[in-house]
């Protein structure tokens, strides 16, 4: 996590402008993640839906087991949902993605969760590091729309998912992600605007 202090009207407004770390919302409460959710390419209704699928993920996780809970990442957009993470176990593995796509409205499950026994709390603080550089850098570009963008990191790897404007801005945001020091590989989830699939039911 970042060090320096700033002061709070500040970073409010930082992060009503970036739903690219999961506590945001819970940080700034009810009213922004209202605009948040409107000003997503996604709108506000899908938003909500996303957010009722996580929740119900979520949910089964916890029933399982905190395994599942405490070492897969979920990240919903329109109805898609990407696992990430990193397990020990291939049946944990499994287990995630059955449970992913037991809920109501999941469209796709993508699984990119990581059998290894090789994480650790030192690879962990890194990827912290590597997801908020590159999340503080998607923010302060001004061609990139972050608030579409979702940032996860596992073990080096950057996953990228949510909804790009046009090819270019899709394009200018892999180059980041891959420019980021300590990255190993880039993962690439994002859908263009304009692509079909966001239709498809």
């Amino acid at each position: 996590m970042f060090s320096v202090k700033f002061p709070v009207l500040p970073v409010m407004a930082l992060a009503c402008a970036l739903p690219l770390s999961g506590c945001v919302v819970a940080a700034i409460g009810g009213a922004g993640a209202v605009g948040m959710g409107a000003a997503e390419e996604r709108g506000f209704e899908a938003s909500v839906d996303d957010s009722k699928i996580k929740t119900d993920i979520t949910a089964a996780y916890v029933d399982n087991g905190f395994t599942l809970f405490n070492e897969v990442t979920i990240t919903v957009t329109e109805g898609r949902v990407v696992l990430t993470g990193s397990v020990e176990e291939a049946k944990t593995r499994v287990d995630a993605v059955k449970l992913a796509w037991q809920a109501a409205g999941v469209r796709q499950v993508v699984d990119e969760i990581q059998v290894t026994k090789e994480a650790g709390f030192g690879s962990s603080v890194q990827d912290a590091w590597i997801a908020n550089k590159l999340r503080t850098q998607l923010m302060f570009d001004a061609d990139v729309k972050n608030i579409n963008y979702t940032v996860d990191v596992v073990n080096g790897t950057v996953y990228l998912m949510g909804i790009a404007q046009n090819q270019a801005e899709l394009n200018r945001v892999i180059a980041l992600a891959r420019d980021t020091a300590d990255v190993k590989k880039v993962v690439n989830h994002v859908m263009l605007k304009t692509d079909p699939r966001r239709n498809s039911q």
